[in-house]
């Protein structure tokens, strides 16, 4: 999997980019808010039509000081995806749904687009995958599964459907039992129940492929071997999700939300039998959180044969020179592009560097 060539036009702070990209390791350097992460924002786009940052598609379009805000964005990219020549172009509207084209062919869904070029993200908020909420666990897994196989991204999109309009059925009872409402109820219940098992079935096949290489990350990145353990953690499994709803069906009516199900598992991370959240060190927190994007790299590669494009952004600003040493030298093959305010870390040895400044490239070959 390799970008070869990245065009991006009215995109961010960017009016206009074109870049060759090496195989190896690219260096963007600069100050921040110079347009650095943008770059790679740019990149991972091109794999999922979202932002990694967590914008909203109106904030990456340029707009220029005291001109007209520009009507859309374009990113484009020149991909060998396990030998497979693929451009890939997306449009982002000002308004309406953004568009994007395959060798030249239209796609209808956003899903035809996975699998056709990945990128594994490493960003300062990775810690928040250890310290943050069962939510931000729950994204990082459900990447996972759908990076693994791309069908598993229809077990995700049903759960959020089902749960969307079970939801609204909650919350339009106005916490009455009525018969309407029961039988209704019943049918929202029987769909969660078939596609929240299957969704949670996926997940524990991802989790226990994250296993192995999980160890082995950790034991690189912290350069000390340690006992660590991911699990699965469902509240409903002794029941089964069928009783478990059926169960909450007063409480939910009372709530007008659904209490129980795949939405509310978490991933439990435990270090030398301890909670990574609440017992593990800053140093430790931070060394599983790389480890969870590595053991994920790792396993995509070795499952669609393929590694993914890395993509660091600024992580070396949050990590000490021991770990960003590490990180370094167990880096994986395969192509990166690194993001740094702060500088390259000892052993990084880039093909290219760019620097930017407000938004101006210079290159700079090896």
């Amino acid at each position: 999997m390799r970008l070869r060539q990245l065009w991006v036009t009215n995109f961010r702070g960017y009016e206009s980019v074109d870049i060759e990209l090496p195989e190896g390791l690219t260096a963007v350097v600069g100050r921040n808010g110079h347009g650095k992460t943008n770059l790679a924002e740019a990149v991972g786009w091109l794999a999922s039509l979202k932002s990694f940052r967590g914008a909203p598609t109106a904030a990456l379009l340029r707009t220029p000081t005291g001109e007209q805000p520009v009507e859309s964005a374009i990113i484009r990219g020149d991909i060998d995806s396990s030998g497979r020549d693929v451009l890939i172009e997306t449009e982002i509207p000002r308004q309406g749904r953004v568009r994007a084209q395959v060798n030249r062919q239209r796609l209808t869904r956003s899903r035809d687009l996975l699998g056709l070029f990945r990128v594994s993200v490493f960003s300062p908020e990775d810690l928040n995958l250890v310290k943050g909420s069962p939510g931000e666990r729950r994204a990082y897994l459900d990447d996972v599964l759908v990076d693994l196989h791309p069908r598993n991204d229809k077990l995700r999109t049903d759960v959020e459907r089902i749960l969307k309009q079970r939801n609204a059925l909650l919350r339009g009872a106005g916490g009455r039992l009525t018969e309407d409402v029961k039988l209704t109820l019943d049918v929202w219940d029987a769909k969660l129940t078939e596609s929240g098992e299957a969704l949670v079935a996926a997940r524990r096949d991802a989790l226990e492929t994250l296993r192995p290489p999980l160890a082995q990350s950790y034991d690189d990145v912290a350069r000390e071997p340690a006992e660590v353990h991911a699990s699965y953690r469902a509240d409903w499994e002794h029941l089964g999700l069928a009783e478990a709803l059926l169960a909450a069906r007063k409480d939910d009516l009372r709530r007008g939300v659904t209490t129980v199900g795949p939405h509310r598992d978490d991933i439990e991370l435990l270090l030398n039998g301890m909670s990574t959240r609440s017992h593990a060190s800053q140093g430790e927190q931070r060394s599983m959180a790389l480890s969870l994007r590595l053991a994920s790299h790792a396993a995509v590669t070795e499952v669609t044969g393929a590694p993914p494009v890395l993509l660091l952004d600024d992580v070396f600003s949050e990590l000490d020179p021991y770990r960003s040493a590490a990180l370094v030298e167990y880096l994986p093959k395969g192509q990166a592009i690194l993001t740094s305010a702060a500088g390259l870390p000892e052993g990084a040895h880039p093909a290219l560097t760019i620097e930017v400044a407000d938004h101006e490239l210079r290159m700079k070959p090896q």
